[in-house]
């Protein structure tokens, strides 16, 4: 309170405004952000920038309905509009309440050890320039590095009608680089990242070399990849990365408000069968500084550890306060938002299967002809139906339960549902990719993912005719 300049009295006449058209229930979100970020190219620390955003939203409840407004002067009578105007549109009975303040007692996952404030920007330039030269000594094809060094700080304050006062700090950074190789007249390229919600100790030479190895290797790699034939077959998905295509083509349908407007294919399938009893499926924001972390969510909701789908059961979908009081059953701490310009809606978080008792070499020798993928870029996903397409960018053939060839530039082609009840072994070799991902929904939300590998009995590959 004492850093958005606001005291109790302030927060309780804010709610009463807010609920005084009849509403069922109000809540306060207060933000201060603050982003900086550093660019190299040429092997040169070339490009600085820095952003600060502060505000507040009032969102108003009452059934379905739902009113927000927000400010960005943190000042009464500003808040006090916000507040008249998203009353207004949930309007009802118009009553009065009070409200008892009662602070909530958050767990802490991301402590930072050292503040972004406390290391300043002199310092953290090498960090770039050394990233540059591992690249450029790894490898003689390298003709090009471009390199991002970014962190941001969130102060949170949250207040509801409820009476639940807490606040967050979130850090977060990422350090990023692509890397462009040129050979025989070809030329290939690849990225590599590192995300997490840590201070600058995240900096450290064993992350910084990782980075330049994981980059220099997947650009080379390409050099010696075909694109194969395409047409259905099995295929092995790789662990880690693998589970951008468990959040994209199978989380989405399992956060609430589709479900509620009966939009995604699993509407109905609440607590049925939907995949091998060996199959769990956990959205988590408990996971020590991952990207996907969260003390709180932005309805005030504790982190917490969620199964999706539990001995291939549909255990949970993913709710913020709405959905849950639609489906009668407690908020699951994924109620998120881009900033407090937006109204909270069901996000994913870390989403990630856990392993099975199978070990990777297991799956592939199961495939007579079929792929390994490791490395994706994009995709695109139907909510509703679940079909999905992804591009990936690096595998390897599998021929007769080995890997051979490798691949590249190819789209693998399902349905999500589909998929998941296609998986027919599940690896021990579980990893989060802790990469830059970041979850598109109307709005942005930070968001990380993994897998073990597992063995999906057809797809469809499209390469080559």
């Amino acid at each position: 309170m004492r850093h958005f300049e606001v005291d109790l009295p302030v927060l309780q006449r804010l709610i009463q405004t807010a609920l005084s058209q009849g509403g069922s229930y109000a809540d306060l979100f207060f933000e201060h952000s603050s982003f900086h970020e550093l660019s190299l190219r040429d092997g040169t620390v070339s490009q600085a920038g820095a952003h600060v955003d502060y505000g507040m939203g009032v969102r108003v409840l009452f059934g379905e309905q739902s009113g927000y407004a927000y400010t960005e002067r943190v000042a009464w009578p500003e808040m006090e509009q916000a507040a008249r105007t998203a009353a207004a549109i949930v309007s009802h009975e118009p009553k009065t309440i009070a409200v008892s303040p009662r602070v909530l007692s958050l767990p802490q996952y991301y402590p930072m050890a050292l503040p972004w404030d406390d290391y300043p920007t002199e310092q953290q330039i090498p960090w770039l320039q050394d990233l540059n030269q591992m690249i450029y000594a790894a490898d003689t094809r390298v003709i090009k590095v471009m390199a991002r060094l970014a962190h941001a700080t969130n102060h949170i304050l949250f207040f509801n009608s409820l009476g639940e006062l807490c606040g967050d700090m979130r850090p977060m950074c990422a350090l990023s680089v692509t890397c462009i190789m040129q050979h025989q007249g070809r030329t290939e390229n690849a990225t590599a990242s590192r995300s997490f919600r840590m201070g600058a100790e995240f900096l450290q030479a064993e992350l910084v070399g990782a980075l330049a190895r994981e980059v220099v290797g997947r650009t080379a790699f390409l050099f010696d990849a075909i694109q194969p034939k395409g047409g259905e077959m099995p295929v092995v998905m790789g662990a880690g990365g693998s589970g951008i295509l468990l959040h994209e083509a199978i989380g989405h349908a399992f956060e609430a408000d589709f479900n509620r407007k009966n939009v995604s294919i699993f509407s109905d399938k609440l607590h049925k069968q939907i995949c091998h009893p060996s199959i769990n499926v956990a959205d988590d924001g408990t996971l020590s500084h991952s990207r996907g972390a969260v003390n709180m969510d932005d309805e005030g909701v504790a982190g917490q550890k969620t199964y999706m789908v539990k001995d291939g059961v549909l255990n949970s979908y993913l709710h913020d306060r709405m959905s849950a009081d639609f489906y009668k059953t407690a908020p699951t701490g994924n109620g998120r938002r881009e900033s407090f310009r937006h109204m909270p809606i069901p996000r994913m978080r870390a989403t990630y299967m856990e392993n099975g008792t199978a070990s990777e070499a297991d799956l592939i020798a199961q495939v007579k002809r079929g792929v390994f993928v490791e490395n994706f870029s994009n995709g695109q996903v139907q909510i509703g139906e679940g079909d999905f397409t992804f591009y990936v960018k690096s595998g390897y053939l599998i021929e007769n339960g080995r890997l051979t060839q490798p691949v590249k530039d190819i789209n693998i082609i399902g349905n999500g549902p589909q998929a998941l009840a296609d998986i027919s072994l599940v690896a021990n070799n579980g990893r989060m990719d802790n990469g830059t991902w970041t979850c598109g929904k109307g709005q942005t939300c930070p968001v990380s993912c993994g897998m073990p590998s597992v063995l999906i009995k057809k797809l469809t590959v499209g390469g080559t005719h």
